[in-house]
């Protein structure tokens, strides 16, 4: 394949696989009823898009949801970042077996994944099934290997004389990873937060086990609102709540997506 055409090519390979849903998810949620029985690529003959969003945003009680979203995710988040780049500094910055064993076990949590029955167990035994606090603790152990896994290898790139130059002033361990590696980390970390964000904000299975029925989220609340036939063969609805749903990601990645390539790239490469 030509070098001109390869651009073209990948151009419109994306405007497929990415364009065709993204327009059939808009195209039905400002459909009619009558018009969204069957979803299709067609425009609706009157957008009703706004309409249609404000009357999920009352019937569904989305702004429960969300704040049940926001309940679980923004904790979350924080912590699998904070600890999740505080371990990788220390696993980036020690070249021993055991450290090469705590990164192996570390980042294990990519490929191996989490037994619910167990887990769901667990927190039965601690008190914890149903809660929020449950709920953080599950995504913290699984997605802390992916913040480990992303970070070790950024940090690798970070001259180790800017931690040195901090430590002859005077500086300690928690104020050099506060003043010098955190504020370097900013790339890899916007990327960490758009993935994270992006797992837990649309994550419905692992909710269902540990908090469904006692604390709603988003992905759990359209779930139950379909199932319960609330929304039976409403797709013009259930699309806008698709899109509701789907702005609060859009936001995070428009205000971090300028740190997410260069975050990918530097540590991908170690």
């Amino acid at each position: 394949m030509k070098r001109g055409v390869q651009p073209v090519f990948t151009v419109l390979l994306t405007a497929v696989v990415i364009g065709i849903p993204l327009w059939l998810v808009i195209a039905t949620a400002g459909k009619s009823q009558g018009e969204a029985i069957d979803p299709d690529l067609s425009a609706p003959s009157s957008w009703q898009l706004l309409a249609n969003m404000k009357q999920v945003w009352t019937d569904a009680d989305v702004p429960a949801a969300f704040l049940g979203s926001l309940l679980i995710v923004v904790p979350t988040v924080a912590l699998v970042l904070i600890l999740g780049s505080m371990a990788a500094w220390v696993l980036a910055r020690r070249s021993s077996r055991i450290t090469g064993l705590l990164y192996a076990l570390g980042i294990s949590g990519i490929i191996l994944p989490p037994a619910v029955v167990t887990v769901v167990l667990l927190l039965r035994q601690l008190g914890l099934a149903g809660t929020a606090i449950g709920m953080i603790g599950v995504y913290l152990g699984i997605y802390l290997s992916t913040v480990i896994f992303f970070v070790t290898g950024f940090v690798r790139t970070i001259p180790a004389s800017l931690e040195e130059a901090a430590q002859i002033d005077g500086a300690g361990p928690v104020a050099v990873f506060r003043r010098i590696v955190l504020p370097l980390l900013r790339p890899v970390l916007a990327t960490a937060t758009i993935l994270i964000c992006l797992y837990v904000w649309n994550d419905v299975f692992y909710a269902f086990f540990v908090v469904g029925g006692r604390l709603d989220t988003l992905p759990l609340n359209l779930f139950r609102v379909a199932s319960a036939g609330l929304y039976l063969n409403n797709w013009h609805l259930i699309f806008a709540y698709v899109i509701l749903m789907s702005l609060p990601l859009v936001v995070v990645f428009a205000v971090a997506q300028r740190k997410i390539i260069s975050g990918i790239t530097g540590g991908a490469v170690k």
